[in-house]
């Protein structure tokens, strides 16, 4: 399966000279008393007719002079406070085969544009001899090289989706690690996957997770540098939660609680398909990349609640919960990171059921060591339409953590405040002159929506990578 498809749903404007272009005008409810400007009075008496009111995500078709479709309304909504790529993504399937460009209000982005539609172009990997994924309509939208650049975003983003739906079979610990050296390997970055008696000394407390299963566990660990990065470029390390199906070990989940867990390995998704967009980019940076990739199974060589494992940083932690296994594995990836010193850490993960109470679906929780960061990400995924929300780290709980036997426990004695006490947790293994985010995400869609079909989804990708533009005041290949 080629998760690295190139959106072919995109045309560059110079490569259509003297073809037809159909348009697509975006209205807000507030220009449709000026409707006839753009479609003239027949198109705009139809569209009235029609009920078409630029509701969000509405398309209404106008029929041209010969029967052929050449005009489409889209409405849009109301004016938002941030961008919001998502209502294109209605396009690609209400469209008629041809070529579109879309005519927008001014407060919106060309590259949004792009974005929405190659994001609801998007179609989940289909693995049945007679199951295709449905085809679009063979629309296709006419952009500039800023849309093209979207249309590397969203290419970005799709790989994470495409990783996240593949069925967990089809996805484990190896076969993570084979397609993140497939995504970063041809970009020239250097990637290694370290396994077996080397994993266990280096990153201990991850092998202890994944040893139950017969899916063996490992690490990726990549390294790049830009085309213009000195040795004094910001070093940005990057760490994602890869548990390729969490069955929650010997304190198991039930079996409502499991069907979606194929989805626990997105933090690494998110990262990886982060750390392919900043290669692609060619941001002038030093990049590294941790995936920690485990299965937790249920086994006689399991880990079992109440064991105290010794972690990479030398910490001793007592397993609580055997469900509480994420924080395991990105304890370790996160004491390697720091060893390097980088001037940014990020890690993603699916981490905990308390942020999807607090915050829903569609809003990460974010937490950071240092609020200058945090708010330069909070501050861009609302410039870009990913929303974070910041939560804290609150010194108070940090002692619900204790244990009579370790030096942590990987549980809260507390049935409160379950994402902050995961972050207190990870926190430990920061060295604390090292700023760090983390970001605790859903990764997943539980419904279809404009450009965000049901299944696996990339929340905070975008919002990360923004934050780095802005903390490191640099640009990318597309803007300097």
């Amino acid at each position: 399966m080629n998760m690295l498809e190139s959106q072919d749903c995109l045309v560059l404007a110079e490569d259509v000279a003297g073809q037809a272009v159909g348009v697509v005008h975006a209205i807000r409810p507030a220009a449709l008393d000026h409707l006839a400007d753009l479609v003239g009075e027949a198109g705009a008496r139809f569209a009235s007719l029609a009920g078409f009111a630029a509701r969000y995500g509405q398309v209404q078709l106008l029929p041209g002079a010969d029967g052929h479709v050449a005009t489409v309304l889209l409405g849009v909504g109301e004016e938002k406070d941030g961008a919001d790529p998502f209502v294109f993504g209605v396009l690609p399937d209400s469209l008629p085969p041809g070529l579109w460009r879309v005519s927008a209000p001014a407060d919106v982005d060309a590259a949004d544009i792009a974005l929405g539609f190659c994001l609801g172009a998007y179609r989940m990997p289909a693995f049945g001899r007679d199951v295709e994924p449905p085809a679009t309509a063979g629309a296709r939208l006419v952009v500039d090289t800023a849309g093209l650049a979207a249309g590397e975003m969203a290419q970005c983003m799709n790989l994470a989706r495409s990783l996240i739906n593949t069925p967990p079979n089809l996805m484990g610990p190896d076969d993570l690690a084979t397609a993140a050296a497939a995504a970063l390997g041809p970009l020239d970055v250097q990637v290694q996957v370290i396994r077996g008696t080397r994993l266990e000394k280096e990153f201990p407390t991850l092998f202890h997770v994944g040893n139950g299963s017969e899916r063996a566990p490992c690490v990726v660990e990549a390294r790049w540098r830009g085309s213009t990065a000195t040795d004094e470029a910001p070093l940005i390390s990057l760490a994602g939660k890869g548990v390729c199906f969490d069955t929650g070990g010997y304190d198991i989940k039930p079996a409502s609680s499991m069907l979606r867990m194929k989805k626990d390995m997105g933090g690494a998704a998110i990262m990886l398909a982060l750390a392919r967009l900043i290669v692609l980019r060619d941001l002038p940076v030093r990049l590294e990349l941790r995936l920690g990739c485990v299965e937790n199974s249920v086994s006689g060589r399991a880990m079992r609640p109440s064991d105290v494992v010794v972690t990479r940083s030398g910490l001793t932690v007592e397993i609580g919960n055997t469900d509480a296994e994420g924080r395991l594995v990105l304890c370790d990836l996160l004491h390697a990171a720091c060893e390097h010193q980088p001037d940014l850490l990020v890690d993603a993960a699916t981490l905990t059921g308390a942020a999807r109470v607090a915050l829903g679906p569609d809003v990460p929780a974010l937490f950071a060591n240092d609020d200058d960061v945090g708010a330069a990400f909070v501050t861009a995924g609302h410039a870009c339409g990913d929303p974070l929300w910041r939560l804290p780290l609150w010194p108070g709980y940090r002692k619900w953590l204790s244990s009579p036997v370790a030096d942590l426990n990987n549980i809260s004695s507390k049935p409160m405040a379950g994402a902050i006490t995961a972050a207190l947790f990870l926190e430990n293994f920061v060295s604390p002159d090292v700023r760090w985010v983390h970001i605790d995400t859903y990764g997943w869609n539980d419904t279809s929506r404009p450009g965000r079909p049901e299944g696996g989804e990339s929340l905070g990708l975008r919002a990360a990578y923004e934050g780095i533009l802005r903390i490191f005041n640099v640009g990318d290949r597309m803007h300097r």
